[in-house]
């Protein structure tokens, strides 16, 4: 198990410092094209993305319960790589912006809802916090190295980022061709083919619905974070592509910390909903402190504080959902991814909106929600107990 999961934390480390590396980039080239719209290009393009994938996501997981995990993933790599090269090519164009934006939300779910399966597959009930943990630590990673790439080539041009976010991901796809097994036998493939075909929706059932409207919440509140931070430090501190590159660096770096050296050691099964609760204060608190940030060093400091709070939550939710799910892990990711890109897809249209309307809007909402998915979490741990006890 051990060598399986280096491998996938490998791939999703390096495909996420491909997505990682358009943070600090995307509004600067999108304000050179469109100055007086650009915040509401960079929300659409980053809401494009997350439809596409939210409406793919589930067959994807299907796909990969039937043909196996492994071909699924390495498509997805693939297309990550068409679609970061497609966009170099059209920093000045941008109608091909929005297309480069489309390929990628249509192969992303292929890349981290298949991983997830693939990391279920190969992990027991026991072992799947610390499993779900390499993962989130992986991508906690991408997003750490990503934009500090991306801050720094952008020295060299716009265009240069997603040049080497392309070449990573054809590393990414080669080093998974050649060492990355299957994790689904041909019995289980063939068991799993002969069932009736699962909406993503069944998944969506018992005390789980409240976990997956949690994980809507989270990722809502960080992708207005994600599609407000540059603009907002633009106007607030006069913040350049290279410096919110550095801010998401050390945001990245705590978080990776965090989940590799307290999620993946620390956390026992049963005590995952503490660990979601304190995330979610310590993520509402890095949110409002961002209110009153004048600096970089002051906003970075401020985002490694909800840094800390989001990687306490991601993993810990994660884990709980494959654990209790009743259907097939698949059909249980894609709906998690599905639910990860419909946060993506409302959070940066409504940040955008927020920051055109006030700009410390989108940090007030998303403190907010950070509290009120406290609630959702009471309600889980209060359903899961009733339906133990009916259980038992």
């Amino acid at each position: 198990m051990r060598s399986k999961l280096t491998i996938v934390a490998l791939m999703l480390v390096t495909t996420f410092i491909g997505f990682g590396i358009i943070i600090p980039v995307l509004p600067q080239a999108v304000s050179d094209l469109d100055p007086e719209r650009a915040n509401l290009h960079t929300g659409f393009m980053l809401a494009l993305y997350s439809l596409v994938s939210f409406l793919l996501s589930p067959v994807w997981g299907r796909l990969s319960g039937r043909v196996g995990r492994r071909p699924v993933i390495m498509i997805g790599v693939l297309g990550f790589c068409a679609s970061f090269l497609l966009f170099g090519l059209a920093v000045d164009n941008l109608a091909l912006m929005y297309v480069s934006r489309l390929l990628g939300g249509l192969f992303s779910g292929a890349v981290t809802s298949c991983i997830v399966a693939y990391v279920a597959d190969i992990t027991t009930n026991e072992q799947r916090t610390k499993g779900m943990a390499v993962v989130g630590m992986s991508i906690g990673l991408g997003f750490t190295f990503g934009p500090f790439v991306g801050g720094e080539l952008s020295q060299i041009s716009l265009a240069a980022p997603f040049y080497a976010a392309a070449g990573l991901a054809l590393l990414t796809f080669i080093a998974g061709w050649l060492k990355l097994a299957e994790s689904l036998t041909p019995e289980r493939r063939a068991a799993i083919a002969v069932q009736p075909r699962t909406s993503r929706w069944t998944a969506f059932q018992g005390s789980l619905k409240n976990l997956y409207v949690l994980a809507f919440f989270v990722t809502f509140s960080l992708a207005i974070l994600e599609a407000t931070m540059q603009l907002y430090g633009m106007h607030r501190f006069d913040a350049t592509p290279r410096n919110v590159g550095y801010m998401f660096f050390f945001c990245g770096l705590v978080g990776a910390l965090i989940q590799g050296g307290v999620v993946r050691r620390r956390v026992k099964q049963g005590q995952e909903t503490a660990y979601i609760a304190a995330g979610l204060v310590i993520s509402a608190a890095g949110f409002f402190l961002l209110l009153t940030a004048h600096s970089v060093v002051a906003a970075t400091v401020y985002l490694c504080i909800f840094g800390i709070g989001n990687s306490l939550i991601r993993p810990c939710v994660t884990s709980l959902i494959t654990q209790k799910t009743t259907v097939e892990q698949g059909v249980a990711s894609g709906l998690s991814s599905s639910m990860d890109s419909l946060g993506r897809i409302v959070g940066p249209l409504l940040g955008s909106v927020l920051l055109g309307a006030y700009a410390q809007l989108p940090f007030l909402v998303s403190g907010a929600l950070s509290l009120a998915a406290l609630g959702l979490l009471a309600r889980f741990r209060s359903a899961d107990r009733a339906q133990a006890k009916a259980e038992a």
